[in-house]
């Protein structure tokens, strides 16, 4: 009797078979289907980003914002395929029309009840593997924002209101409300 088991791997084409409004992530060949988005997590989406966008428009820097639903090919392979929430990209050569390709400088995912373990784990690992620099989870229930340096191996525990360094500009601290 045979008791061995396939694992299916799946690639970014069976992503981009997925029918219309079903959005998911593959992260080494699994894929991981996303729920819809809360009011909450819009609004704080809507607002950090309006900050971020403000702030480096104000500097005349040359990082680009962008939000979900805007796909990031990690590692240039078909194995993985994620969609951060917000993620900052300083090297415009990483990005066209298709998405960002390699690892964005900065990256925010803002909790949902049904993603906590993807963000709080999977990513973690996955981004910091990948070579982003700074990775915040933002987690509207606890009112907390854990933020991930990777360049200084440093992770920092903050609360909502709490000004919030960023470490990828000097200068520029955002409150989480």
């Amino acid at each position: 009797m045979d008791v061995s088991r396939t694992v299916e791997s799946y690639t970014i084409e069976d992503i981009y078979a997925l029918p219309d409004g079903v959005r998911a992530e593959l992260i080494d060949g699994q894929i991981y289907y996303m729920a819809t988005p809360t009011r909450t997590h819009q609004r704080i989406l809507l607002s950090l980003s309006r900050l971020i966008a403000d702030y480096i428009d104000s500097e005349g820097g040359n990082c680009e914002v962008n939000i979900a639903p805007f796909s990031v090919f990690l590692n240039n392979d078909d194995k993985n395929y994620v969609e951060p929430d917000i993620l900052i990209v300083c090297e415009p050569s990483k990005l066209d029309e298709k998405g960002c390709h390699g690892a964005p400088d900065w990256i925010i995912e803002i909790i949902s009840p049904g993603n906590k373990e993807m963000d709080y784990y999977k990513k973690l690992f996955k981004y910091q593997a990948a070579g982003v620099r700074e990775y915040w989870i933002v987690d509207p229930t606890k009112e907390l924002v854990m933020v991930y340096r990777f360049e200084k191996e440093t992770m920092e525990e903050y609360s909502f209101g709490e000004d919030i360094p960023v470490g990828i500009y000097d200068g520029f601290s955002i409150k989480v409300q």
